[in-house]
């Protein structure tokens, strides 16, 4: 009975606080033209999820925590955590040319292709551009791949370096990407409603993208599974993934400390020569920033009408998630970050828009 008196307060404070933050949340949604969200906020063992707006601005159908999402850009966190499991199999040296593990007919210049590496790919220092066209285009799948950098020379964001990799993986095991994930990712940490491919059970709760002037966009439901953009989860099931890569769960003790070192300083290619970024390193798969709140892993996913987002603190054991399906979404970040970790300098959006 003590115990429980002593509580109230703390529990009269976090029931009153939930509340408060949906109300901001609502107004900051109404302020950026997102129509939709979902959010986890965990600290500690506390997890709370919040599931605002609607699958589409002209519908009254509401998100709720089963509302699949385009991930975009954090699938290729998966592929990374993927990648590392299979090197921990001994399936796959992180730093043995791909093209001695199979052949990449879309890349011309044979000579600087023979030197890219599956760590160069996950660190972004392949010399690639981000996509070499379209990669939603008809033409696209078979394009011509060329080098604008020397291979780990510089850092340049590269969808196409991931796609490389990809197929790498596909050719060695003989297993498509959603069968690898399925077994590697999907089914251990138990993340039933993603997938890289549409599946028909996403059908009745599946998100719709939006413009920036909130117009909804076409629906796509991906055929071929693309780990650079084609993740369709829930934020409840990509919680428990970055739960997985706070704690290292599946990985081997040194190779889960490949997610939280700086492999680079990410220093773009191209810019002129000056100091790097001193609070923004880049790790095997995955941003570290260091923030107010301590050292930081992140990363961001943008298909243009879906944007998403997700900060993780690992010494204070929290982290902040979101999706939303609109061209919007990664207005609200900062705002974000500083209603539910608090008031500091996070220091990745300002990174983002240099």
């Amino acid at each position: 009975m003590k115990l429980l008196l002593l509580l109230l307060p703390v529990l009269l404070l976090l029931s009153l606080r939930a509340p408060a933050q949906q109300t901001e949340l609502k107004a900051l949604l109404a302020q950026r033209n997102v129509p939709g969200l979902q959010l986890v906020h965990t600290k500690g063992s506390r997890v709370t999820t919040y599931n605002l707006g609607r699958l589409r601005q002209d519908s009254a159908a509401a998100v709720t925590a089963e509302t699949v999402f385009q991930a975009a850009s954090l699938g290729k966190v998966v592929l990374a955590y993927l990648a590392l499991r299979l090197h921990d199999q001994g399936r796959l040296d992180l730093d043995r040319p791909l093209l001695s593990y199979a052949p990449y007919p879309r890349v011309q210049d044979a000579s600087r292709a023979a030197r890219v590496t599956a760590r160069m790919v996950l660190t972004h220092r392949t010399g690639l551009p981000n996509w070499a066209d379209n990669p939603l285009g008809p033409t696209w799948a078979t394009s011509p791949l060329s080098f604008r950098f020397a291979p780990d020379s510089c850092w340049n964001y590269s969808g196409e370096g991931f796609v490389w990799l990809q197929k790498t993986l596909e050719q060695l095991t003989g297993e498509p990407l959603e069968t690898l994930a399925q077994r590697e990712v999907f089914g251990p940490l138990k993340m039933r409603r993603s997938s890289f491919r549409w599946q028909a059970g996403f059908a009745g709760n599946a998100a719709c993208g939006h413009d920036k002037a909130g117009l909804p966009t076409e629906v796509r439901r991906f055929a071929e599974p693309y780990a650079a953009y084609s993740l369709l989860t829930t934020a409840p099931d990509y919680n428990r993934f970055l739960q997985a890569l706070r704690t290292g769960r599946g990985l081997k003790q040194t190779t889960a400390r490949l997610l939280t070192s700086s492999a680079n300083e990410a220093n773009r290619c191209g810019r002129p020569t000056g100091p790097a970024d001193p609070f923004v390193d880049w790790a095997v798969g995955l941003g570290l920033a260091t923030t107010s709140a301590g050292p930081a892993l992140w990363h961001w996913g943008d298909n243009d009408d879906f944007q998403g987002f997700f900060l993780v603190l690992p010494g204070r054991r929290e982290s902040l998630l979101f999706f939303t399906n609109s061209a919007n979404g990664l207005q609200l970040t900062n705002d974000l970050l500083h209603l539910f970790i608090g008031p500091g300098e996070y220091r990745t959006q300002q990174w983002l828009a240099e």
